[in-house]
């Protein structure tokens, strides 16, 4: 029994800082890519299609976008409404700060890195228990 639970231990030590990192740096990575996102309080409007947002970027320029069915339930009835637009990128907009993607791969990364520090503290406690 021993045995077993040193090699599970250890694999669970293993795994958990390997992937670990490698999820810590695919984080990095798609928060490098996701860019720069600046909070603006934007005007919604009523169009043809449906509905959209206006607003002025930090360079004065005036941006569009099309409301999703999901942001416009968000948004509700309101005529104006906080949200990110990205920088250096004409008409983008969205309602939180942060990507999805890269707040769900950074949870995992720090779930799983976690894990292998946590065994690999249980391994050097049993180390110095059986000692």
């Amino acid at each position: 029994m021993s045995n077993a639970l040193d090699a599970l231990i250890e694999i669970f030590t293993w795994v958990g800082l390997g992937a670990g990192s490698l999820l810590t740096l695919t984080a990095v990575i798609l928060l490098l890519a996701d860019g720069t996102w600046l909070p603006v309080r934007a005007v919604v409007e009523h169009v043809e299609g449906g509905r959209v947002v206006r607003w002025f970027d930090a360079d004065g320029g005036v941006n569009e976008a099309p409301l999703s069915a999901h942001d416009d339930e968000k948004i509700g009835r309101a005529d104006m409404a906080d949200v990110f637009y990205r920088r250096g990128t004409a008409n983008r907009m969205r309602l939180t700060r942060s990507s999805p993607v890269v707040r769900f791969v950074s949870l995992l990364a720090a779930g799983v890195l976690g894990l292998g520090v946590v065994a690999f503290v249980v391994s050097i406690v049993l180390l110095f228990a059986r000692g």
